[in-house]
């Protein structure tokens, strides 16, 4: 059961966020100490401090009750506009005062609209959400206007960029809040629209992934290359980036060993990615890691006469872009037999 949301006063204008210095202390003037000739002259008086950066670890563990998630009901007269997307893993950015943090894990987001008769009002709509994620433990750790230049951090090719605000994300007030639970982190962000008729909006779950995938050896890449002339292969590299990740250099290794005992094989490296982003921009991340794995290879002592690279992009999905499983299975290396 999702929480109810309850309409009560709390902050103004958009979610998730609380960047308001605290004003320093005044002294009364009666408890002003007189010097004399023999005393340090006072210090000047300090400049007022720069506020605190954000500190996942000073927010307040919650115990108190939720209900399933993405865990807050809107408002009457309000509704989601693209009816709930749900990603069950991916990377999200939140705004926290002076820097984008990037949790990872289950993703809701949408944009909220008034229904057919309802007058919207971003004070109304952020009010009642206020009031339920404080309710729910949560507390504001941003609330302001994200510099200019700020969402360039955003990779172009992440998914939830135009879905969740990030397009205008400079131009209105976004507010983020954190839920702290002992076993996991909740985030919550809103940034109005433009035009001012709705309010984009997304609800993380950090959670760890689980990792499913498991390594094909090098006989087995033989024997499918044999049968089909290609094998698919997953391999991690770093979010919009051409670096290996860790755990998959031991795919690199049984390549590495597919292609030293078999010594007259020649291989294309083919890069693949889903639809997210631009199709310009996926052919171009798909080039550059297929290349990655063909410099991995040589520095094992490949020789590179017997590889090619060649980024295919979104080009050739195997399964359908529409879900996060198709998503997945498109983002792919392929050694092709030549």
């Amino acid at each position: 059961m999702y929480l109810r949301i309850l309409t009560i006063a709390a902050s103004a204008t958009v979610l998730l966020a609380c960047n308001s210095g605290k004003k320093g202390n005044t002294t009364d003037s009666t408890n002003t100490t007189t010097t004399t000739e023999n005393t340090t002259p006072a210090a000047p008086e300090a400049a007022t401090p720069v506020a605190k950066g954000f500190d996942l670890n000073a927010i307040p563990v919650s115990d108190k009750p939720l209900g399933a998630f993405p865990y807050f009901e809107l408002p009457e007269g309000y509704y989601n506009f693209n009816k709930n997307k749900i990603a069950d893993y991916d990377v999200a950015y939140f705004w926290v005062k002076d820097h984008f943090e990037k949790p990872e894990g289950k993703i809701f987001y949408d944009y909220i609209r008034a229904k057919e008769g309802k007058s919207y009002s971003d004070l109304e709509l952020t009010k009642n959400l206020d009031a339920v994620i404080t309710g729910a433990g949560g507390v504001k750790v941003s609330e302001m206007k994200v510099p200019q230049d700020s969402a360039s951090v955003i990779p172009e090719n992440n998914r939830l960029k135009y879905m969740t605000g990030y397009g205008f994300i400079a131009n209105a007030v976004t507010t983020t809040y954190l839920i702290r639970r002992a076993d996991k982190n909740i985030w919550v962000q809103f940034t109005p629209s433009d035009d001012g008729s709705s309010i984009c909006w997304m609800v993380l779950e950090t959670k760890a992934l689980k990792i499913t995938a498991s390594l094909t050896k090098a006989e087995e890449m033989k024997s499918e290359l044999d049968s089909k002339g290609h094998i698919a292969l997953y391999i991690n590299f770093d979010t919009d980036k051409a670096n290996i990740k860790a755990e998959s250099q031991p795919t690199i290794d049984e390549i590495q060993k597919l292609l030293s005992t078999n010594a007259g094989l020649k291989v294309a490296i083919e890069g693949h990615t889903d639809n997210s982003g631009t199709a310009a921009r996926n052919k171009k991340l798909s080039e550059e890691r297929a290349q990655a794995v063909k410099a991995a290879l040589t520095a094992k002592g490949i020789d590179a006469g017997r590889l090619t690279a060649k980024g295919i992009g979104q080009d050739k999905p195997i399964a359908d872009n529409a879900s996060e499983e198709g998503k997945a299975k498109n983002r792919r290396v392929e050694i092709v037999k030549i």
